[in-house]
């Protein structure tokens, strides 16, 4: 038999056809039936304008305003009148109820200025702060009350819903060969769901375009997003360790130098005028996620809830930190000992995943921290499907439990112990494609994206690159199990003996 390509000679020939998931996934195939079937012979390849990119787009959007509809019942009411009815029909939403807690009502500048009550200035980043600032500019100053809040949320809104098209864009753009993956984003239920309860989608969507500038191998425009993510939410900058630990495998030192210093100074120019004009509004958010005890959604919860003598915040901020740091190194271990280079999306979703499930608090809208990089690192319709299925479950469960805690003696909703197991329905899903994820790894050949014979199609300059550094079964030959029938990719052919290859 002749010899399987290498990498290489793979990425210079002719690009292969787009991967049709109704062709390798039995759920899209089901599902396709309701349009007409999976893919066939007379379908007209690129010879259309609904390119998957634009289809994908227009579900993105269609399935945002279909979450702004269900956020109706609290628009027309529910945000204003009595605290109960925003849960039981599950539409809560911070942006309505932060206009006017944080001072944009009122004019006053972010971080700058002084907020009446305990919370004596905003507690959210930089660049978060500037995209609330912009919504208040937006919002009409005339009305009551009430109507401004409306329009601020109906402001942020539309912000929101152009992040919520940049995701599904750049998702569907980063694997090249895979673009109608995207549409695990667009219809992902818990994205739609969440997209309006706070401002995390701006971080999403500037981390979503950091990948597909990596998967192009502009590494200084991935640092440069990076950063301005992590300017917007803290989350994003984990990413910059499993890229460290992938070009130490790969030795692409000056990427990933050009990569860090294009995130840490696009990190400072957002913040450092801030930082140094109103020192004590800019280090809020950091004292306050420091000092704030246990709260919704983690597993920290369960056990303070369970004991006679719960844990002190300082004990669950050094024993979190402790188990994301172990986190750390198994992923890191798995990265330089995996028989193949893990691919930079695994890495990238485990590392988030072990932060949200490791953390003191989890509020429904971090599952869309996770959505792009599951798509990426996993695009297979039942994995995903169970995992969402999980977090709609969380989603209905922490506002039921809301729900039964502020309506007194009536006690409607959600008692506590069924709000744990709605914690435990999070927590068992998002393990479950951790370790879905962590199997590909191991065994790559069931990788759904390697199996169309790609290396790493979001890794940039690690696709398709030599190893100069591996450990254990990562510093040995390793061949693609016996009975895999699909396109295979050599990578790291430096380190193996071509003329003993037994293929």
């Amino acid at each position: 038999m002749c010899p399987m390509p290498s990498a290489e000679s793979t990425q210079a020939s002719a690009q292969p056809a787009p991967v049709a998931p109704t062709h390798e996934d039995q759920v899209a195939a089901a599902g396709s039936e309701l349009i007409g079937g999976p893919l066939g012979r007379r379908a007209l390849l690129g010879t259309s304008w609904w390119t998957p990119v634009r289809v994908i787009a227009l579900v993105a959007i269609g399935m945002f305003a279909l979450g702004l509809v269900q956020k109706a019942p609290c628009y027309n009411g529910g945000w204003f009148f009595g605290a109960g009815s925003q849960y039981t029909h599950a539409c809560y939403s911070d942006i309505p109820h932060l206009f006017t807690g944080r001072g944009f009502a009122d004019g006053l500048v972010p971080y700058f200025d002084k907020l009446p009550g305990d919370m004596q200035y905003l507690e959210y980043p930089v660049l978060t702060g500037v995209f609330m600032e912009v919504a208040s500019w937006l919002t009409p100053g005339g009305g009551s009350v009430q109507d401004q809040q409306q329009w601020y949320w109906v402001a942020n809104a539309g912000m929101l819903m152009i992040c919520a098209a940049v995701i599904a864009v750049c998702v569907t753009r980063t694997h090249a060969r895979r673009p109608w993956d995207g549409l695990l984003v667009a219809l992902a239920p818990a994205f739609a769901l969440t997209a309006t309860i706070n401002w995390d989608l701006l971080a999403v969507a500037l981390t979503a375009a950091a990948m597909l500038m990596w998967s192009r191998g502009r590494s200084l425009a991935f640092g440069v997003l990076l950063g301005l993510a992590t300017a917007a939410k803290l989350y994003p900058f984990l990413i910059l360790g499993p890229l460290l630990v992938l070009c130490w495998r790969a030795g692409k030192w000056r990427e990933y130098g050009t990569a860090l210093a294009g995130a840490a100074v696009a990190w400072l120019v957002v913040n450092l005028p801030v930082m140094l004009f109103a020192f004590d509004g800019w280090s809020k958010f950091y004292t306050f996620s420091q000092e704030r005890g246990v709260d919704f959604g983690s597993f920290w919860l369960v056990l303070a809830q369970n004991s006679d003598d719960p844990l002190g915040t300082e004990t669950v901020n050094t024993l979190a930190m402790v188990l994301m740091l172990l986190c750390c190194a198994g992923i890191a271990a798995l990265a330089l000992t995996a028989p193949r280079r893990p691919r930079l999306a695994q890495l990238a979703f485990l590392i988030i995943a072990a932060f949200i499930l490791t953390n003191k608090v989890y509020s429904p809208q971090y599952v869309l921290w996770l959505v792009p990089l599951a798509v990426l690192a996993r695009p297979k319709w039942r994995d995903f499907l169970i995992w969402q299925a999980c977090e709609v479950a969380y989603f209905l469960g922490i506002w039921m439990y809301l729900a039964y805690t502020t309506s007194g003696d009536a006690h409607k909703g959600l008692p506590t112990d069924g709000y744990h197991w709605a914690i435990g329905a999070h927590l068992l899903g998002t393990l479950y494609l951790c370790v879905m994820v962590v199997r590909d790894v191991l065994l790559p050949d069931r990788d759904p994206v390697r199996r169309s014979g790609e290396d790493d199609p979001s890794g940039g300059v690690l696709d398709g690159a030599e190893d100069v550094f591996a450990l254990g079964r990562g510093a040995r030959p390793s061949w693609p199990a016996e009975d895999h029938d699909g396109p295979q990719v050599k990578w790291g052919a430096g380190r193996q003996d071509d003329s003993a290859d037994p293929l």
